[in-house]
């Protein structure tokens, strides 16, 4: 005799005809769950508006979690003062982590943020269920309904069907501008690549042994062309106590076509294989026995991003312009990686602060779409300072009180004193 618990019927089905999307209406959505886009759905939160959050990716937390930047960079001045600049999701955050021995400030010209990616990965799921943010992964953009300037509803395809996410206002953190490209707004390319990388954490190290930064660059561009390493430097980020390390010596390009962004990321883990033998070989006290625990997914660093109101320029990061309509500050020095043979790194002052304006976040013609991450608005150079994470999560930050502020009126119209005042911590604090 069958036993009941296995008698399960099953039915036969086929796809429905009409149009089968599943249908979201939310005050606010956003799309990208990187940094930015977090900040920007837990602070809708928690200013009362409901959100649908959306990612192309299968997991939240964007770079950050899963490309395995290794480094919160941007969030502090620099020294000898370290003024903490950036404060918002990183307040809770960095409390928790600490309470779990799960991130390490490293001193040098500022302070960067080393944390444990799998444990903030969780972190971020805990916080964004906790908040009843409704959540869309694998979800690409396939279509934008908008007329005069205003998104009324974007259209995500996933692997599981089509979902439509109406909205009364819509943040871009998508990291490529595909929200503002696919609602047909002017957005901006570089003329050349800028690289990417192909980030790897190691284990089975020796900490004890690890190689000084000048030695370990002096030796890569020593061994370079014997190993087939494309890049010529690299940074080695090590979580002290745990033996581990993220390694940052790749160039990977960054294409925005399917195929040659699927062909990048292949040839990006290659090189990562290369890395690490030549690591084994030339620091065996430090690297000798090391393997690979994870590889990041592509880590991109300017692809696409928006033609705003206004462009930061280069000129105004260097002088610290502060502008009347400032919504985010940094003091990250100028990272250009747009040469394989080598980037630009021109560190600031020590009292050094630069600012991103609003105007920097609101797509040309654009009123109810601010975008943010490395979506906003700036020449090549500028864009390569803010586009770390301290800003992108203040600029995330910011997108949220914007739309708060203009409900169904215009991002371009809104009280820009009540904007700062809100944003206050962010800028003065």
């Amino acid at each position: 005799m069958p036993h009941e618990l296995t008698e399960l019927k099953i039915n036969t089905v086929t796809k429905p005809g009409g149009d089968p999307a599943e249908e979201l209406t939310a005050d606010i959505c956003v799309v990208g769950a990187g940094i930015s886009g977090l900040s920007a759905a837990v602070e809708a939160r928690r200013l009362g508006r409901s959100v649908v959050l959306a990612d192309a990716l299968p997991v939240l937390g964007g770079q950050c979690v899963n490309s395995l930047i290794g480094l919160f960079c941007g969030v502090y001045g620099n020294g000898p003062e370290y003024r903490r600049l950036t404060h918002g999701i990183f307040d809770p955050m960095f409390a928790d982590l600490a309470r779990t021995d799960d991130i390490h400030f490293n001193k040098g010209h500022t302070i960067t943020v080393a944390y444990d990616e799998v444990v903030l990965g969780r972190w971020v799921e805990n916080l964004v269920h906790s908040l009843g943010i409704q959540v869309v992964l694998g979800a690409s953009v396939l279509n934008v309904d908008a007329s005069d300037g205003r998104i009324d509803a974007t259209t995500f395809a996933t692997r599981h069907g089509l979902v439509r996410v109406r909205a009364g206002g819509f943040v871009d953190a998508s990291g490529d501008a595909s929200l503002t490209w696919e609602a047909g707004l002017a957005c901006r390319v570089p003329e050349r690549t800028v690289w990417g990388s192909q980030q790897i954490r190691l284990e089975n190290l020796r900490e004890e042994f690890k190689p000084d930064p000048a030695e370990l660059v002096a030796r890569v561009e020593e061994k370079a062309a014997e190993y087939g390493l494309v890049r010529r430097d690299g940074l080695a980020f090590f979580f002290p106590g745990r033996n581990t390390a993220v390694m940052n010596m790749t160039h990977v390009e960054a294409p925005l076509e399917a195929v040659r962004a699927s062909s990048a990321q292949i040839e990006g883990r290659a090189q990562a294989d290369r890395v690490v033998e030549f690591l084994r070989k030339e620091f065996p006290k430090a690297f000798g026995a090391a393997k690979v625990r994870t590889y990041g997914f592509p880590g991109r660093r300017q692809t696409r991003w928006i033609a705003a109101l206004h462009q930061l320029s280069a000129d105004e990061v260097r002088t610290g312009f502060r502008f009347e309509d400032a919504v985010a500050r940094t003091a990250w020095p100028i990272e250009l990686h747009d040469r394989v043979e080598g980037y630009v790194w021109e560190v600031f002052d020590s009292d050094h602060v630069h600012y991103v304006p609003l105007r920097s976040l609101i797509p040309l013609g654009a009123h109810n779409l601010v975008a943010v991450g490395r979506c906003v608005d700036g020449d090549a150079a500028a864009l390569s300072s803010v586009r770390v994470m301290g800003p992108c999560a203040a600029t995330g930050h910011a997108a949220a009180h914007v739309l708060d502020l203009a409900r169904d009126g215009s991002v371009q119209e809104i009280d820009r004193a009540e904007l700062r005042g809100r944003l206050h911590d962010n800028l003065d604090g």
